[in-house]
């Protein structure tokens, strides 16, 4: 048995009214159709549910059974209609993110502070993931959306890609500046800027194996003919800071990174004279037409940082 939601509705309007006329005309519905509705209504349940009298249409007792649980089901539709709207419009939603280290510990905390404070409804996953691996998780619909570091292999003249993970599409996101940092009595320590070659004297701390950064640092020491030296590799920004910090070895970090750590850690920061040192920040998805609303509007409140000056063609 099926009970059609507007013959319902329709029913305890006309109960309520006391004639078919009222709810036609303010329903803008035909009478007779409104009529049939309910008969066909009556049809579905076996029972009579509406008589006439002097005073118009009044319910039977079936009828007067079903008006007291139809306010309840029509309220609950009512109910879903409302959150399926909520959702519709992005109000309520879940996304799942997967961004690299430097994400995380840069821009999203207040980011999503942000978007949250505005969007409380809307859940958001957060997993902190290897640039290396991001865009093929996202391609793998294991993320709605990705933060990554653009990678200098993919690049070609004219802004041309290479090496793009398939059904994926980038945005621009973020710019970074990747520095040098030292113990405070390193031989680098008093130096205001260095090349990339006066770094390879000296043994590195590396992050975890498969990093985008550290396969930046090792092609960056291979075109020079030299060796990345990595003794150490940590799972985050601050253990390499610390790792620094004790004279284990130099690092390569974020400047924002380094500027937040110097101020409880006794290291010293050094601005690294190579191209590569400014690094692009991409969002990636799997298509930004089919991202849910609420998904869409992330990415807009995430996007609305990019300057004019950000490349317009997002690196993979």
């Amino acid at each position: 048995m099926t009970i059609d939601p507007k013959s319902l509705r329709l029913f305890v309007q006309v109960m309520q009214a006391g004639t078919i006329a009222a709810v036609a005309q303010r329903e803008h519905i035909a009478a007779a159709a409104i009529s049939r509705r309910i008969a066909d209504l009556e049809t579905t349940l076996g029972v009579a549910l509406v008589e006439r009298s002097n005073k118009g249409l009044l319910p039977t007792a079936a009828g007067q059974a079903l008006i007291n649980r139809s306010h309840r089901v029509l309220n609950e539709l009512d109910g879903i209609a409302l959150q399926m709207h909520e959702y519709v419009s992005g109000v309520k939603g879940y996304i799942r993110i997967h961004a690299n280290m430097s994400a995380t510990n840069q821009f999203l905390p207040t980011e999503l502070q942000q978007f949250l404070s505005c969007h409380p409804n809307v859940r958001i996953d957060l997993t902190e993931a290897l640039s290396t691996e991001i865009a093929q998780s996202v391609a793998d619909n294991a993320a709605d959306i990705g933060i990554l570091v653009a990678d200098e292999s993919t690049k070609q003249p004219a802004g041309a890609m290479v090496g793009k993970t398939a059904g994926v599409e980038y945005l621009p996101y973020r710019n970074d500046t990747l520095v040098i940092i030292t113990a405070q009595d390193h031989p680098l320590s008093s130096s205001h800027r260095v090349r990339f070659a006066q770094t390879l004297d000296y043994v590195y701390v590396g992050l975890p194996q498969g990093s985008q950064l550290n396969l930046q640092l090792s092609r960056a020491a291979l075109a020079l003919g030299r060796a990345w030296q990595s003794r150490f590799q940590v799972a985050s920004y601050h253990a390499l800071c610390l790792m620094v910090e004790a004279d284990l070895g130099i690092g390569l970090v974020p400047q924002r990174i380094a500027e937040t750590h110097a101020k409880a850690l006794d290291i010293c920061q050094v601005q690294l004279d190579e191209p590569w040192a400014r690094r692009q920040l991409n969002l990636c998805v799997r298509s930004i037409d089919t991202l849910s609303p609420s998904a869409k509007l992330l990415v807009q409140h995430m996007t609305q940082f990019v300057t004019a000056t950000s490349p317009q063609t997002p690196l993979s």
